[in-house]
């Protein structure tokens, strides 16, 4: 995939992230399902509504987060609410399931007809909150085969809240995830959730691998919004669309509105 337009109808792409409620099973899980699919429908439908071109649902209330595969209750739980947010969207859907469960996300994808996955780790080795977790192209890949599913694989260079096992240069790690590890899009992010991307840091990706959509992680808001997609192909954001910039408020029409308006996306 050399442009993002086959999934979002237009070369440049915001996606707003919609992070779940805790999930059955998760330490702060609420006891009801129905709870969790209500606030994504609102989340989802308010970035809908305010232009942005696509959404990425993840299990973020279910932290800690385990570095292996996640209890199938999660996954069930996930296909419920991606299936509830396909039928009630036009816009595409991805999912991203932490810390790095891809088949779980694959599998979520197909099942719910989203359009794309977000892998963290899909080559090499970090070290992150979770321990060591090690990237699973080969598995990853093979499973999307396995499954038939049209789904497109966004993978993390240099991820956030991880660092590499052995240092890895930026260029290399890109060119390792998009020639070796397949992957489709490529994402470069700041440091941590809601962290400032480093420009530099996607220049020198889109110069590493040309030929692959990439995207910018975290960190942006009205401010930067245009300069950083004057490099990159399009922006992965969640905290700066929520009530009072906090990460676990619910998304702000009003601030989705500022940045697709600040982006020059706007439909």
């Amino acid at each position: 995939m050399t442009s993002l337009a086959p999934l979002f109808g237009r070369p440049k792409a915001l996606i707003g992230m919609v992070h779940l409620l805790p999930l059955p099973g998760s330490p702060r899980w609420g006891g009801r399902l129905e709870a969790v699919i209500e606030r994504a429908l609102a989340d989802a439908r308010a970035l809908e509504g305010g232009g942005m071109q696509g959404c990425l649902v993840e299990n973020y209330g279910d932290a800690p987060f385990t570095r292996g595969a996640v209890d199938p209750a999660t996954v069930a739980a996930m296909t419920a609410v991606v299936a509830a947010l396909r039928r009630a969207l036009r816009i595409p859907l991805g999912v991203n399931v932490l810390k790095n469960d891809a088949r779980a996300a694959l599998a979520v994808a197909a099942a719910a007809e989203a359009a794309f996955v977000r892998v963290n780790v899909h080559v090499g080795a970090v070290v992150g909150d979770q321990g060591i977790i090690q990237g699973e192209a080969y598995e990853t890949l093979r499973y999307r085969r396995l499954l038939g599913a049209e789904v497109r694989l966004f993978a993390d260079v240099q991820g956030k809240h991880a660092v590499s096992l052995a240092p890895v240069e930026l260029e290399q790690e890109a060119r390792d995830a998009a020639y070796r590890g397949l992957a489709d899009a490529l994402v470069v992010s700041g440091k941590a959730t809601g962290e400032a991307t480093p420009l530099e840091e996607v220049k020198r990706v889109r110069s590493a691998v040309p030929d692959r959509p990439v995207l910018v992680g975290s960190g942006v808001t009205p401010e930067t919004v245009r300069e950083l997609l004057a490099v990159a192909d399009g922006a992965i954001v969640g905290t700066a669309l929520k009530h009072d910039g906090r990460l676990g408020n619910p998304v702000d029409p009003a601030r989705v509105a500022a940045l697709v308006g600040a982006a020059g996306l706007a439909p």
